[in-house]
């Protein structure tokens, strides 16, 4: 296989993981490295200003930090007061959460593509004191809202703000780097089980719930997922989930700083492809979507190609699957004919898929959302090291992961080590770890419900164990019941469809109904070539309804990409939109999650349409 290993050797990649008594916090963390390799690389980041990637060492970061402490202590913030961050990935993001820590502050990561509305909530919910934004314009569309939340006190804003708001300060977003200390900095030692940060809840079913993770909590997971698979001094990461997404904060920074790997910040999702090409990144993390859309631009451009292009694809992937199965202990070695044949297709096809991802990746992670088997075969086949995990906010969040050596990309991997597992009514996964979280802020009767009298978390996934790995079968309060009274999770057909170039979205419906229907949001330039070969005008509204475009999508479902679901799994009827599910209009969560109940009170006529003339049973 391309393993696709950088420059170095794997003799050369140094291991030098700080252990859990040693950061203490994750304060910590951050000054044990400083100490440990104060000149090597810890960020690049890109500099809009002078045109140029720049890179920050930990004995910089360190000082960046302290003058962020005393900007902070400058604010009569009291131990364990709540501070708010609203700001894309950058330094000036770990630098804010490192003074914020060190001072005994309790961090409030938040997205800076979430409704004002959903952030007012968050900031009165938590009872922020103080909120750093990036821009003015990310206060003014708060400042409406202002008195829901009351305890905030300071806005602190990167870029030039208006004197006249008197709440609203703006302070430098990197003071100049310098080798001396600025001074004596005030910093308070924080006991590993006090609480360090409060994560919201993409709230898919109601309003967010504040997840409460001590130092120990990520810590832990952080040291337990690099036991699992190391990360190395020589690693760089890009960075390019939100850092208020907990899978990313704690894989995506708390664990290069742990391994003393680089992070290098993607400069937007727009860029990615291009970021991808100049940082090289070693290691990849993402959600399935970013491989989604890869796969279907690949899949697009290949369409444009012709058949030889297409058959020089299939066969790379299907030998290069056989390779990774054979390397795994799963199946029989590749023929001779294959094993001659394979490094011409590794050059003509698997080579220039693996240069445009930079050429050396060594792990790529997929997390946060279920990763079809066609996406993790197409990339395992053409050579890219992909491993899919598992885990929630409210276990800090890493619950299992598949390794390098290890590696069964249908399930979600084994356990990480100090994870117990058991199962509840309807094959529920509960679990206890040190992860597992505080409880939920100011809800304790929502604690109890999640976790119950003898410790062990209640997930809401369906699961199995098979050959000792933890495979997920869809969530208990979203798997359908029809009126024949079989059940589908409707994840695992909602995967398959956004598979088709042609959906951009997908959501399945048919709770006490006789047949499943689905939801579907066209991506509009597949639309326009659709439409045009079914003699369609894509800009009239009324083509959406038409009888033969409905045969055409749920033929074309069932041949493409249902055709592995069992009868009751198909789909029978089909709504067509072109207007995008966005969080904006309140149909998404931060995290791409779709709200089931807003989508369906949104498209309520719609689907009862699909239904017209059958009787159904709720």
């Amino acid at each position: 296989m391309m393993s696709g290993l950088s420059e170095h050797g794997a003799s050369d990649l140094q291991l030098d993981v700080i252990d859990l008594d040693e950061a203490g916090s994750l304060p910590g963390l951050f000054r044990q490295r400083v100490a440990r390799t104060p000149d090597a690389i810890a960020y690049r980041q890109y500099d809009a200003d002078d045109g140029e990637w720049k890179t920050y060492t930990w004995k910089q970061m360190a000082g960046l930090v302290a003058h962020w402490q005393q900007t902070l202590a400058n604010e009569e913030l009291a131990v364990g007061d709540r501070v708010a961050i609203l700001l894309r990935n950058s330094v000036e993001w770990v630098c804010f959460d490192q003074a914020a820590l060190a001072l005994g502050l309790v961090v409030v990561p938040l997205y800076t593509t979430d409704t004002p509305d959903n952030i007012a909530y968050i900031l009165a919910d938590a009872g922020a004191r103080l909120l750093l934004v990036g821009t003015p314009t990310q206060w003014q569309s708060l400042a409406t809202s202002r008195t829901t939340f009351p305890e905030l006190q300071r806005v602190l804003c990167l870029s030039a703000a208006d004197p006249s708001d008197t709440i609203l300060r703006s302070v430098p977003a990197l003071p100049a780097l310098t080798e001396e200390p600025v001074g004596e900095t005030v910093s308070r030692a924080a006991g590993p089980d006090e609480l360090a940060t409060i994560v919201y809840t993409s709230g898919t079913t109601g309003p967010p719930k504040g997840v409460m993770l001590s130092h120990r909590n990520i810590l832990w997971n952080t040291h337990a997922v690099l036991e699992a698979t190391p990360a190395y001094r020589e690693d760089v990461f890009l960075s390019f989930l939100p850092l208020s997404h907990t899978f990313e904060r704690t894989v995506g920074y708390y664990l290069p700083m742990m391994a003393g790997s680089c992070v290098a910040y993607a400069r937007s999702i727009q860029t990615l492809a291009e970021d991808l090409v100049t940082i090289r990144p070693t290691v990849l993390v993402s959600v399935p979507r970013i491989y989604e859309r890869v796969y279907a631009k690949i899949q697009k451009k290949l369409a444009d190609k012709g058949g030889l292009a297409q058959a020089l694809f299939r066969q790379a992937i299907a030998i290069g699957w056989r390779r990774f199965e054979a390397e795994q202990g799963r199946g029989a070695a590749p023929t001779l004919g294959q094993r001659l044949l394979w490094p011409l297709l590794r050059h003509l096809v698997a080579e220039k898929i693996m240069a445009g991802l930079g050429g050396r990746i060594r792990i790529a992670v997929s997390g946060g959302a279920p990763l079809t088997e066609t996406i993790a075969r197409f990339f395992i086949g053409l050579g890219l090291p992909l491993l899919q995990g598992y885990g929630l906010t409210e276990a800090a969040p890493v619950v299992s992961g598949n390794c390098l050596d290890d590696n069964l990309p249908s399930c979600v991997g084994p356990l990480l080590v100090g994870v117990e597992i058991s199962w509840g009514d309807k094959n529920e996964l509960l679990l206890r770890s040190p992860g597992v979280m505080l409880g939920y802020w100011q809800r304790p009767e929502a604690t109890r419900e999640a976790i119950d009298e003898n410790g062990w978390l209640h997930t809401g996934d369906v699961a199995e164990l098979v050959n000792g790995h933890i495979c997920i079968r869809g969530r208990i309060k979203e798997i359908i019941v029809m009126s024949t009274g079989e059940k589908t999770a409707p994840a695992d057909l909602e995967l398959a469809i956004s598979l088709d170039p042609l959906f951009d979205q997908a959501m399945v419906a048919g709770e006490g109904r006789p047949y499943l229907g689905a939801l579907l949001v066209l991506n509009p330039d597949a639309w326009q070539q659709f439409a045009a070969q079914l003699a369609l005008r894509a800009d009239d509204p009324d083509s959406l309804q038409n009888n033969a475009l409905h045969e055409a999508v749920l033929t074309r479902l069932a041949e493409r990409w249902l055709h592995g679901f069992p009868h009751h799994a198909q789909v029978h009827a089909v709504c067509l939109t072109l207007e995008p599910w966005t969080i904006e209009n309140g149909l998404i969560t931060p995290t791409m999650k779709l709200k089931r109940t807003r989508i369906e009170e949104r498209f309520v006529n719609e689907i009862e349409g699909m239904y017209a003339g059958h009787a159904s049973s709720v």
